[in-house]
């Protein structure tokens, strides 16, 4: 049977509703608040760079009210019922489907123990017989020891064999403090039972895949290297999953008109799918409520597919942070502003620590685009800047002076003040 064709309209209100941005920040600023999300779209991508945020705490923060980092750290190193582990790049996920994911401690240990373990077997044992003696370890608790050749970058070997007893399942995060890992025996830090419950390969492969479609809703088969990637087995691999997941009614498909090819939703997206077509049928605002305005982060999974983002919201996104400063068109850390259920602009936000300042170093619009024009847009931005600003921490805000901005930056000031 053909699947069945939505708009493209119907299809950006679908995706802003699923991902919990109609209106931004609606979820109560309590941990569960986490869970519920974590529930929606399977795991969170775990990024340490911390210009305006974390990756997972900006898309945390563009959803839940009032949100703060140490409402996931509490969960991730205190109450454990989330934890760190490879999906599509290091990610958040519940600590329940640790069995799900034992495929990445397993490929590790085995290409570990023909490596690293056996070129390093005295400091291997050195390192595990500290932490079974004196608790939890850093890289930094022990003398460096002389530099070895490590993925990228020739690495510190304390630190570099500290991670492959994590990366092998052998240890775990304790906790982190700023970006520096604090690692222990991972019998520890999880349940016994747990960390005995096994699961085939193949169901592995299924569930990380089904987290993929999860996670954003509405992919099909571009950007299947950078997305799909990461314990889902070949592209032979993900055909013979996909179908499984089709037949066994976990995903359901779609086309959207004028897009190339199928996409995929999860089944139980479906009322959500339906309340898209409602909404825009009755020309009501993205969940009924007045349009709000969210930034989001760079591995937000609503911008995981950037192909699907240009063709679908026309909207180029790249992410420069890994991008020569001189080849850059728009800044080192620049987030896309979602406007209702469209993307309309840039900004690029740093917080500056020693001064209790948001700066506003860049402020984009795209083409067509007036935010004074906008009805309701400026009143929404301000309060998404304020809300930025509380969840950095920052006493206050600094608003770029240039004169395309003057006229806006004196509303929002207003608004704001």
């Amino acid at each position: 049977m053909e699947p069945p064709t939505i708009s493209p309209a119907v299809a950006r209100r679908y995706l802003t509703i699923r991902h919990r941005l109609a209106p931004p920040r609606d979820l109560p600023g309590e941990p569960a608040s986490i869970l519920t999300i974590l529930e929606r779209i399977g795991s969170l991508q775990f990024d340490p760079i911390d210009v305006t945020g974390r990756n997972h705490d900006l898309v945390l923060a563009s959803r839940i009210r009032d949100y703060r980092r140490a409402m996931t750290d509490d969960l991730l190193y205190r109450d454990r019922v989330v934890y760190e582990t490879y999906n599509k790049g290091l990610s958040i996920v519940p600590t329940a489907e640790l069995p799900w994911y034992r495929s990445t401690w397993d490929l590790h240990r085995a290409a570990h123990e023909g490596g690293a373990f056996d070129e390093h077997a005295p400091l291997v044992a050195e390192l595990l017989a500290r932490i079974r003696s004196d608790g939890p370890l850093s890289p930094t608790d022990l003398e460096p020891r002389p530099a070895i050749d490590w993925y990228w970058r020739p690495t510190n070997q304390v630190r570099a064999i500290l991670e492959a007893l994590a990366e092998a399942g052998i240890l775990g995060i304790r906790r982190r403090d700023g970006n520096r890992r604090v690692y222990d025996l991972v019998e520890r830090l999880f349940p016994a039972e747990l960390l005995a419950e096994r699961r085939p390969l193949e169901a592995q492969r299924r569930h990380r895949l089904l987290s993929r479609y999860r996670g954003h809703g509405l992919l099909g088969t571009t950007g299947a290297a950078e997305v799909m990637g990461g314990g889902t087995g070949t592209a032979a691999d993900r055909r013979v999953t996909l179908a499984g997941l089709l037949a066994d009614g976990s995903l359901v498909a779609v086309r959207v008109d004028g897009l190339r090819g199928e996409r995929w939703l999860p089944t139980a997206d479906l009322p959500l799918l339906e309340q898209a077509h409602q909404e825009v049928a009755e020309g009501r605002p993205p969940g009924g409520r007045e349009a709000g305005v969210a930034f989001l982060a760079p591995l937000d999974p609503l911008v995981w597919d950037r192909d699907l983002l240009a063709r679908l919201f026309d909207f180029d996104y790249r992410w420069e942070v890994y991008v020569p400063a001189a080849k850059r068109r728009w800044g080192y850390y620049v987030l896309p502003i979602l406007a209702g259920d469209r993307l309309v602009g840039r900004i690029e936000p740093r917080a500056d620590r020693s001064t209790g300042t948001l700066r506003i170093l860049g402020l984009w619009w795209e083409p067509g685009f007036e935010p004074l024009a906008e009805r309701g847009f400026v009143a929404a931005f301000a309060e998404a800047l304020d809300a930025h600003r509380g969840f950095t921490g920052m006493r206050r805000i600094a608003l770029p002076r240039t004169v395309r901005h003057r006229e806006l930056t004196a509303e929002v000031r207003r608004r704001i003040a």
